[in-house]
């Protein structure tokens, strides 16, 4: 099994990934520990003076003014998880938890937290024994950390609490740890904080929405070809020459992609109407212009995560002249900006997909294509009600655009007056990105069956070899009506696992 070693120095998205939905084993590297102890060294330091050091001797939040005797110390970093551990609702999902847990260890093994390397090997320890604490849907206000989800993980570390085995059952984490043999820990000073205070969260459903974003891109290129395709449109205005003044990098790539699965197209310019075109509707004809502003936001919030990936977020943090300072750095709004921000280039996407997809069903637009590509128009509904579920979908992803980010509720009695709500912004994103695909996959099971009904015109060979692989999976052609349902599943899980694209590129080579 892969195996991801955690320095002092930060982790890529690629090893976010390899821990979070691949289950790779977590290893400490030996500068690692070496900065945690060194960083342990001043805290304990530190807790030996009579002076109050907040996370170490004081309490916390509204209540850092009360200094907190030593004997009492161990059961304020208890307390304090305990106390947080205050989520509700439904459990989020395991690979979410699982990153949350990694990169709140990305930022322990930083040396700058002052918790002991016995601390950070637990975590490891539980991420490799596939152990997952239950968190919660609501609970973080995205400042201050995603506090309540990554209390309810430092309540397993304590063995208390609920967890998820490997087996996939939810059981008491004191009988998980036990079988596994990890032995729970008990907290000293400002360890409890520690495990707290950070954007993990966020940034976890941040870095897996872009790897999903990216499949999804090029998913949506491809589509887009296809429908251009399906309606008889022409490829001129993807031509290199016309991007190139307009020099938007996504916008080109996008051009270049769709260019390159319609190359060979025996479809691409063939007017059968009586009034020949002049030029297709903005949902073919801008395509790449839209998807590729989502590229291009997508690049940005890419730019913000490896950022992030390479912070140490906590408050207080060790520096290395020994001082521990109160921060900022565990405010989550640069974060938040870019979830919402990809969350509007979502919809935006979804939507131009849509109007494609809405397009190729109108007999007065298809241009000699059945109503709604019926095989007996009347008599059979054809894709009538896919567009409607496309359409809801759409609908729903304008809604989740709105950005949380916008928003702030103050709390602690107004010492953490302005919060980023970044961790509601990833949640809504998951959503669209879910979303996302299925639109896609909507429009894929329209535009095969569009380029089916030409008969007499050969598609390009990607289109093709698309048609032949979406078939292959179970996605149905043109014919009578029939119980729809199971194809759009198979349509979605076409695009979801990466087949579409697969399939595409297995005629154009590697899309962009």
């Amino acid at each position: 099994m892969h195996t991801v070693v955690v320095g002092t120095s930060g982790v890529t998205a690629s090893d976010v990934l390899a821990v979070a939905r691949d289950g790779a084993r977590v290893e400490l590297s030996g500068e690692a520990v070496a900065a945690l102890a060194a960083a342990r060294e001043i805290v304990d330091a530190l807790a030996a003076k009579p002076d109050p050091v907040y996370g170490v001797s004081t309490g916390f939040g509204a209540l850092a003014t009360r200094h907190i005797s030593r004997e009492l110390r161990t059961q304020l970093q208890r307390n304090i998880v305990r106390s947080h551990a205050a989520g509700m609702g439904p459990r989020v999902e395991r690979e979410v938890v699982r990153a949350l847990m990694f990169l709140r260890l990305k930022t322990v093994c930083s040396g700058h937290t002052g918790v002991r390397p016995e601390v950070a090997q637990t975590m490891a320890d539980l991420l490799n024994a596939g152990i997952t604490p239950v968190v919660h849907e609501y609970g973080s206000l995205g400042c201050s950390g995603d506090l309540a989800p990554l209390s309810h993980c430092a309540l397993t570390l304590m063995g208390e609490g609920e967890a998820e085995g490997p087996d996939g059952v939810v059981r008491p984490a004191a009988e998980l740890l036990a079988e596994h043999g990890i032995q729970p820990v008990e907290l000293r000073e400002k360890e409890g904080l520690a495990l707290l205070n950070g954007t993990d969260g966020m940034l976890g459903m941040l870095v897996m929405a872009l790897a999903d974003l990216d499949r999804l891109y090029k998913s949506a290129d491809i589509t887009a070809a296809l429908s251009l395709e399906g309606l008889l449109g022409t490829d001129k205005v993807l031509a290199p020459e016309l991007h190139a003044i307009r020099p938007h990098p996504g916008q080109g790539a996008s051009a270049a992609n769709m260019l390159a699965v319609l190359k060979g197209s025996g479809l691409t310019g063939h007017h059968q109407d009586d009034a020949p075109r002049v030029q297709d509707a903005y949902s073919v004809r801008c395509a790449p212009q839209v998807a590729g502003a989502g590229r291009d936001t997508v690049a940005h919030a890419r730019l913000v995560a490896e950022r992030e990936l390479a912070s140490a977020v906590d408050n207080p943090v060790v520096l290395p002249d020994g001082r521990v300072e109160s921060n900022g750095n565990f405010h989550g709004a640069p974060v938040a900006y870019v979830l919402d921000f990809l969350a509007i280039a979502a919809a935006d996407l979804a939507s131009i997909a849509e109007r494609r997809t809405d397009r190729l069903l109108d007999k007065n637009r298809n241009h000699g294509l059945p109503p709604f590509l019926a095989d007996d128009a009347g008599v059979d509904s054809g894709l009538m009600i896919a567009q409607y579920t496309q359409a809801a979908l759409v609908s729903e992803m304008k809604r989740l655009a709105v950005p949380a980010s916008a928003d702030s509720i103050p709390s602690s009695a107004m010492q953490e007056d302005h919060v980023s709500m970044g961790w509601s912004a990833a949640r809504k994103l998951r959503t669209a990105v879910d979303n996302l695909t299925r639109v896609i996959a909507v429009e894929l099971y329209a535009a095969t069956r569009a380029i089916e009904l030409r008969e007499g015109l050969t598609p390009a060979p990607a289109s093709q070899a698309v048609i032949e692989a979406a078939r292959a999976a179970g996605v149905g052609g043109p014919g009578a009506d029939r119980f729809l349902a199971p194809d759009l599943a198979a349509a979605d899980a076409f695009v979801r696992d990466g087949r579409l694209v697969a399939a595409a590129e297995s005629v154009t080579g590697p899309l962009q």
